[in-house]
């Protein structure tokens, strides 16, 4: 991916700080997903000039993130996403590389569409049982499972830039440079020129952005980065549901 242009294209727009987005953060929303390319990702970047700040943290507009996810030995949490199910939850820990805060988030979400996430800080992000204290009952309190039914299952990197309209009603995370490894099976897999931007915001207030993704013709698709990363690194998981996003996603892969 072309970073350099990208960065040309956000060096335009005003820069807001993490401190200015502490009112923004969203924690119980509504998420809506797009699969785009690099061309239309520069597209959109161009057209959002004069509605939109990017966040800027440390002078980088940006940034880069690790992930590990978590589920049980039979993979209920994949499961539960394969087959459709409204009600299901996330657990991960992710550390945000530039600051090096890493932090275990359990995000369930609802029949209703409604993501709510909830987190703690941790130091350790390959071993929760060095901080049983707090772990065990912030999962108690908010999770499905105990952290004995749980173990790090696939990890991801990738790196996001951070979009907040002038009326900071909403945020959207662009996600690109995708790159998964997963902990069981030791297999590696990216996506160099698949692009996910996610809009977050609480219920449905207008949307600057979603006119200028219907215009550009950006698809919306669902894109779990737990279950792609997962299909591209483990053979064994049953993947049917999920065999048409993928083909488009390879197809924009490919282009």
């Amino acid at each position: 991916m072309d970073n350099s242009r990208i960065l040309e294209l956000i060096e335009k727009l005003p820069p807001i700080s993490l401190e200015e987005m502490s009112g923004i953060k969203l924690m119980n929303r509504t998420d809506t997903k797009f699969v785009a390319t690099e061309a239309q990702l520069c597209s959109f970047l161009a057209a959002v000039n004069g509605q939109y700040y990017v966040q800027q943290i440390n002078g980088r507009r940006i940034s880069s993130y690790h992930t590990i996810y978590f589920d049980t030995a039979d993979f209920l949490m994949y499961t539960m996403h394969h087959k459709g199910r409204a009600r299901r939850e996330k657990i991960r820990v992710r550390t945000y590389l530039d600051s090096d805060d890493t932090f275990l988030e359990v995000k369930n979400k609802n029949n209703h569409g409604r993501t709510k996430k909830k987190r703690i800080e941790v130091s350790n992000a390959y071993s929760l049982n060095d901080e049983r204290e707090s772990v065990v009952p912030f999962l108690a309190k908010h999770a499905w499972y105990t952290l004995e039914e749980i173990a790090p299952v696939t990890e991801n990197r990738f790196s996001r830039i951070t979009l907040v309209n002038f009326g900071k009603t909403e945020r959207l995370t662009i996600d690109f440079g995708l790159y998964f490894h997963n902990l069981n099976s030791n297999e590696e897999n990216g996506l160099n020129h698949v692009v996910i931007i996610e809009l977050k915001r609480d219920g449905n207030v207008f949307s600057p952005a979603l006119a200028i993704i219907r215009d550009l013709r950006i698809k919306r698709s669902g894109f779990s980065k737990y279950c792609i990363g997962s299909i591209l690194t483990n053979k064994n998981l049953q993947y049917n549901n999920f065999k048409d996003r993928l083909r488009y996603i390879q197809r924009l892969e490919n282009r």
